[in-house]
């Protein structure tokens, strides 16, 4: 989860409509967080796969997903202070041309290392889109709508859950997993054309005034935010990571598509009641969000037994889920104020050492401990964010947004 914020003025011809949505431009931004967020999450539901071909173990195929998460953490804040000057369609292209060719590497990989490597480069390009797409989407809309134009564009991330992991799971089980890779990258090839055509140009910003990261740290509410988005989204990393291989213990591994589209389902749902209520109830929605999370994880620790409770729980998980990327950008960006760009440039790099380090702690704690491990190491995580979400009420998650797009 990657976002910027900006008040800088937009160039005339910029916005679309004063009083409407640029809705293909937006869409064409949706689409490049689907990419984004399916190239990041596929191997989890194609992982016996791709391991089996590979000849590597399970966990160690999930460092894949590890790998993509670190280039992106690494490079997320460079990479957007090296290009701040950049116009911003240009910058957008440049990443989906990244995830091409980093996808076309990684179908046509026979080696563990040269996968790893593509996984690495494909991470790079999130970190350049993820930097850009929330602040392009605020933008291109009118003040009063800005809110529903990020809602929009982060409907990419359900809708890659919901519909392009389980079908990228099909296509991996019925014509191979590098068909899924290829595909990818047709996607993207397609997208470049798209944002060509319709999306609006955007000026670069200039770095002068931009709040120092320390500065950021001081403000009151960013840490408390900073906190959750790690510890978060950690605990769901480390279950979503190996749901193939937890599932296939359960005996439900011929499944893996079906749960992975309940899990998508859910999370679309999710986000549409988030961005219809997040103005008036994000600490609400919040904590709402977590015990969802964790009721499901519970479930899935003690009565996992029952494909039936299996399926009610992925559900729960979806529908806590869903909606926490835009739930946290818009936390962060509230605390933030004035330092709301160094804020959500550490927002970035948290979310990616969250996902690196869940997959690095998954593949421990399956080497350990087995597949069973993960739904207590969600659940146990997942108290302290509970708890320091509660007590942020002040500042990071306050009863009533302080200011609102």
């Amino acid at each position: 989860m990657r976002s910027e914020t900006t008040a800088q003025p937009t160039l005339p011809h910029s916005r679309v409509d004063h009083d409407k949505l640029p809705l293909g431009a937006l869409l064409a931004l949706a689409t490049a967080v689907f990419i984004t967020s399916l190239t990041e999450t596929l191997p989890a539901g194609v992982l016996p796969a791709m391991s089996a071909d590979l000849g590597v173990g399970e966990s160690a195929m999930g460092q894949s997903v590890t790998i993509y998460a670190v280039g992106t953490a690494l490079t997320a804040i460079p990479l957007s202070a090296a290009t701040s000057g950049w116009r911003r369609k240009r910058l957008l292209l440049t990443a989906m041309a990244g995830f091409a060719a980093a996808n076309t590497v990684t179908a046509a990989s026979t080696a563990y290392p040269l996968t790893m490597v593509a996984r690495f480069v494909a991470g790079v390009a999130a970190g350049l889109a993820w930097a850009l797409l929330a602040g392009y989407a605020r933008r291109l809309a009118p003040p009063h709508l800005q809110g529903k134009a990020i809602a929009i564009v982060m409907t990419g991330i359900p809708v890659a859950l919901s519909l392009g992991v389980p079908a990228g799971t099909f296509l991996g089980d019925l014509l191979g997993w590098r068909v899924t890779f290829s595909l990818m990258t047709a996607l993207a090839v397609a997208l470049i054309g798209w944002i060509a055509a319709v999306v609006p140009e955007q000026p670069g910003q200039r770095q002068e005034g931009r709040p120092p990261m320390l500065r950021a740290l001081r403000v009151p509410g960013v840490v408390p935010v900073l906190f959750v988005t790690l510890v978060f989204v950690l605990a769901h990393t480390i279950l979503y990571t190996y749901i193939a291989t937890f599932l296939a213990h359960l005996g439900m591994g011929g499944s893996t598509d079906l749960v992975l589209l309940v899990f998508g389902g859910a999370s679309m749902v999710s986000i549409w009641i988030v961005g219809a209520h997040i103005d008036r109830r994000l600490r609400a929605l919040t904590v709402a969000s977590t015990l969802l999370v964790a009721v499901a994880a519970t479930t899935l620790a003690l009565l996992a037994e029952s494909s039936a409770l299996v399926f009610v729980a992925v559900a729960l998980w979806g529908l806590g889920w869903g909606g926490v990327p835009t739930l946290l950008q818009t936390a962060v960006a509230d605390a933030g104020g004035d330092a709301a760009d160094a804020a959500q440039a550490m927002l970035v790099t948290l979310w990616n050492a969250a996902m690196a380090g869940g997959g690095v702690a998954g593949g421990v704690l399956l080497d350990l401990f087995g597949s069973t491990s993960f739904p207590w190491a969600v659940l146990g995580l997942l108290l302290p964010v509970l708890a320091v979400v509660s007590a942020a009420r002040a500042h990071g998650f306050p009863k009533r947004r302080g200011s609102v797009a």
